[in-house]
C-alpha cells in the first residue's frame, strides 16, 4: 500500500476533535507517513503553535510516522496575512497554509492573491474560484494549490485543477481533517484527485512528488 503525505490537518488546539497524538495514531493506521498539524491561527492564538511541539516530539521519537508542526492562517485581514504567517514560523510552524477563498465560507476577497505573494506561505488551501493570475503568481513563488477532500471546500476542486494545470502551478491533495472520519487512505485520495479531473501522471505529482517538494523546501527531509 502506498503511503500518504497530508499537510493540512487540525487538532483540538483549534477546531479539530483529536489530540495531536490521537490524530497521529489514527493517521498512522491509515498508512499516512507524514502529516502536518496546521491548526487555525490569527494574531490572538498564533503563539499556541509552541504548545504542539512537545506532543509532536513524543510521537516522532517513538512512532513510525513523521508529524510536522504547522499553522493555517484563517480569515484574517489580507493586510496581515504575511505578518501572521511569519509569526507562525517564529513560533515553530514548519508548514504554513492560508485558508483560501473557498466557496463554503465568506473568506474576504483578495485572500488568494495576498497569500500567493507571501514568501512565508507554502500552501493555499481550497482556493475556490482562483484566477489565472493568482495561479500564475503561485507558480512563480513556488506556492502549492490544494485539492481538498473536505466537504464544501471540495466544490471547486475541478476548477482549481483546471486553472492550475493551465498555468503549470503545483497541486497537492489534502484532507483538511477535523474529525476521525475525515482521514483517508492513499487510494481514497486518488479518487479525490480523479474526481477533480487529474490524470494518473498529475495524480502522482499531487500525491507524492509535490508534498515531498514542500518538505524539502522547508528542509524537513
Amino acid at each position: 500500500m502506498n503511503k500518504r503525505i497530508d499537510l493540512h490537518m487540525h487538532s483540538l488546539f483549534s477546531d479539530g476533535e483529536l489530540l495531536p497524538s490521537e490524530l497521529a495514531r489514527r493517521a498512522s493506521v491509515l498508512d499516512n507517513e507524514t502529516i502536518a498539524i496546521t491548526d487555525h491561527v490569527d494574531s490572538s492564538n498564533v503563539s499556541s503553535i509552541a504548545k504542539l511541539i512537545d506532543a509532536i516530539d513524543d510521537v516522532n521519537d517513538n512512532w513510525d510516522i513523521n508529524v510536522v508542526p504547522g499553522a493555517e492562517v484563517t480569515h484574517v485581514p489580507i493586510e496581515v496575512i504575511d505578518k501572521v504567517a511569519k509569526k507562525a514560523r517564529d513560533f515553530g510552524a514548519k508548514i504554513v497554509v492560508v485558508h483560501g477563498e473557498t466557496l463554503a465560507e465568506p473568506v474576504i476577497e483578495g485572500t488568494n492573491l495576498t497569500a500567493v505573494k507571501s514568501e512565508n506561505v507554502d500552501i493555499l488551501a481550497h482556493p475556490g474560484l482562483i484566477t489565472i493570475e493568482e495561479a500564475e503568481i503561485a507558480k512563480e513563488n513556488n506556492i502549492f494549490l490544494e485539492i481538498s477532500a473536505r466537504a464544501g471546500h471540495s466544490l471547486a476542486n475541478g476548477h482549481v485543477a483546471k486553472v492550475a494545470n493551465e498555468v503549470g502551478a503545483d497541486l497537492v491533495i489534502n484532507t483538511d481533517t477535523h474529525s476521525p472520519d475525515n482521514l483517508i487512505t492513499f487510494d481514497e485520495a486518488k479518487k479525490i484527485g480523479l474526481g477533480a479531473g487529474l490524470t494518473e501522471k498529475q495524480l502522482e505529482k499531487a500525491l507524492v512528488e509535490n508534498p515531498i517538494k514542500i518538505l524539502k523546501k522547508r528542509y524537513l527531509i
